[in-house]
C-alpha cells in the first residue's frame, strides 16, 4: 500500500479520445501525401502505427531526415485536416464534455494535449466550442517540440498548472499505444487507455496502461476507484 494519492491533474489526448474524427487523420495524411506527389500506400502503415505521435516527427521518419520536405508534408498535414474539420467531420466522443466538467467539479484540474500543430488544435476547440473547456490545451511545439512518447507535454502539464506536488498525482488518458508510453516515461500514477480510437486493449496494454476502459466516459469512476482502493 502507498500513500493515499489524490490524483488532481488529468491529461487527456484529443482525436480518438475526447475527439471523434472518423479517420480523419489517415484522410490528411494521404491528402499531404499526394499534394506532395507522394503515394500514401507506401506510407499509411507507418502512419497507423505510429498514431498519437507527433506528426512532424511521423513526417521526418517518413522523408528520411529530409527537413524541408517533413515540414512541406506537415504543412500540407495540417492544411488537409483543419480542412475536414471545417467540413463538420468531427464531433466529441459521447460522455466527453460531460466527464471532463465532472472531473472539474471534483475538483481536478483537467488539461487537453495533441500531437497536432497548434493551429490545427485550436480548430478542432472551436469546431467544439471547447475553447474554455479546460483551463490549458498542448501541443508540442508549448512543450519544447517534443511530442509523444516523450513526457513532455504531461510534464509540462504538471509544471504549469500546479495541480499537484508528484507525477505520481497524475493521470493520463490516451487511445494509442504512444499516450501509454508518454504515461509511463512521465511517472504519471493512472494511465488509462480507451477504447475509442486507434489502438486495442492488448496494444494499450503492452504499452503500459493501467487501466483499459471502453471510453474516456468511465474515467472519473474508474480514478475514484483507484483511490478508493489505495
Amino acid at each position: 500500500m502507498t500513500d493515499n494519492l489524490t490524483h488532481n491533474l488529468v491529461v487527456l489526448d484529443m482525436a480518438g479520445t475526447t475527439v471523434a474524427d472518423g479517420g480523419l487523420v489517415e484522410r490528411a495524411f494521404s491528402a499531404a501525401a499526394e499534394r506532395l506527389g507522394e503515394d500514401p500506400a507506401t506510407m499509411i502503415d507507418y502512419v497507423r502505427a505510429t498514431m498519437g505521435e507527433s506528426k512532424i516527427s511521423v513526417f521526418r521518419h517518413l522523408f528520411g531526415g529530409d527537413e524541408t520536405r517533413a515540414q512541406q508534408a506537415n504543412v500540407a498535414f495540417e492544411e488537409a485536416y483543419g480542412e475536414l474539420v471545417a467540413g463538420g467531420l468531427i464531433a466529441p466522443i459521447p460522455g466527453a464534455a460531460e466527464a471532463i466538467d465532472e472531473l472539474k467539479g471534483q475538483g481536478r484540474t483537467v488539461v487537453l494535449t495533441t500531437g497536432f500543430a497548434r493551429v490545427t488544435q485550436d480548430a478542432i476547440l472551436d469546431a467544439l466550442g471547447w475553447r474554455d473547456l479546460v483551463e490549458l490545451t498542448l501541443c508540442p511545439a508549448d512543450a519544447g517540440g517534443r511530442g509523444r512518447p516523450h513526457p513532455d507535454m504531461v510534464l509540462a502539464a504538471f509544471l504549469r498548472t500546479g495541480a499537484v506536488d508528484d507525477v505520481r498525482h497524475v493521470v493520463v488518458a490516451g487511445d494509442t499505444s504512444y499516450d501509454m508510453l508518454t504515461g509511463v516515461r512521465s511517472g504519471a500514477g493512472i494511465v488509462a487507455g480507451v477504447l475509442t480510437g486507434a489502438h486495442d486493449e492488448a496494444a494499450l496494454k503492452e504499452h503500459g496502461a493501467t487501466h483499459v476502459l471502453a471510453s474516456v466516459a468511465d474515467l472519473p469512476a474508474a480514478i475514484a476507484r483507484a483511490e478508493a482502493d489505495r
